[in-house]
């Protein structure tokens, strides 16, 4: 099994080829962007000249797309961990998205489908909770504090909280 490491080779075709196998390795693990096998080619002590034409290669045979990243990666945080805008937003950022590229990929998301989002998970954490007639701001704050750890804007979290809070006492109360 050949190593991570380059070798100390001065033949720059092996460097190319270790490094290609490299990135391609990393990404049948997951997808990854462009910016994160360079971090990873950089980190192994790949020239950038290397890294720039293996990386230009991958991406011009489609196995790095950092749109089509960026989409499937929003599609997944908001379904599954029920990630709003700005989380979505600095999570890609930290993967090295360009700003062009999020925005592109949190265009579907319109204000009424970040609502409803915040909504069902408020719900789903009400029925688990046990209401006690006194703790509405305990409640409240651990609500707010779940939807603001997801990257909802704070007004919006409160005005979620306070009508699934009201409508879940209201269910219970029949």
């Amino acid at each position: 099994m050949t190593s991570c490491q380059p070798q100390s080779t001065s033949d720059p075709a092996k460097r190319t080829e270790q490094a290609r196998a490299l990135c391609l390795r990393l990404l049948t693990v997951r997808a990854r962007t462009r910016a994160e096998l360079e971090g990873q080619l950089t980190k192994r002590g790949y020239p950038e000249d290397v890294s720039a034409a293996v990386l230009d290669r991958l991406t011009d045979v489609g196995l790095i797309d950092d749109a089509d990243f960026a989409e499937q990666w929003v599609r997944s945080r908001r379904v599954n961990a029920g990630k709003g805008k700005r989380a979505l937003a600095a999570e890609l950022r930290t993967k090295g998205v360009d700003n062009e590229v999020i925005e592109e990929a949190l265009a579907d998301i319109d204000a009424g489908a970040e609502r409803q989002r915040a909504e069902e998970l408020v719900r789903a954490k009400l029925r688990r909770e046990r209401l006690a007639d006194d703790d509405d701001t305990k409640v409240m704050r651990r609500l707010v504090g779940m939807l603001a750890r997801r990257g909802y804007s704070q007004g919006l979290a409160f005005d979620v909280v306070n009508v699934e809070l009201a409508a879940e006492r209201e269910r219970r109360r029949v």
